[in-house]
């Protein structure tokens, strides 16, 4: 354990981030896991609108850096491709 009080300080940030990070990466891959769980199901009107709840989520943690912003480009990209091949087949 840390004896120097900046380093305590330090230490109880970690966690703290830790667990932020932990919680808005598991929101994130849930919210991508339902565009998924939809197009499985060949439901265009719920992929599209599951994606419109996934792409701001993607948009905002990208920009806080909790992913890269091209892991969340190419997210977004394969999705929508995905949502179009449905609903061309349709």
């Amino acid at each position: 354990m840390a004896n120097i009080k900046s380093a305590k300080k330090r230490a109880k940030q970690t966690v703290v981030r830790n667990a932020r990070n932990s919680a808005q990466r598991s929101q994130l891959r849930t919210a991508v896991k339902k565009v998924l769980k939809a197009l499985e199901a060949n439901d265009a009107a719920g992929a599209q609108e599951a994606f419109n709840v996934a792409q701001p989520i993607l948009d905002r943690f990208s920009s806080r850096g909790l992913i890269h912003k091209n892991k969340a480009a190419r997210h977004k990209s394969r999705l929508t491709a995905r949502i179009k091949a449905i609903k061309a087949a349709a």
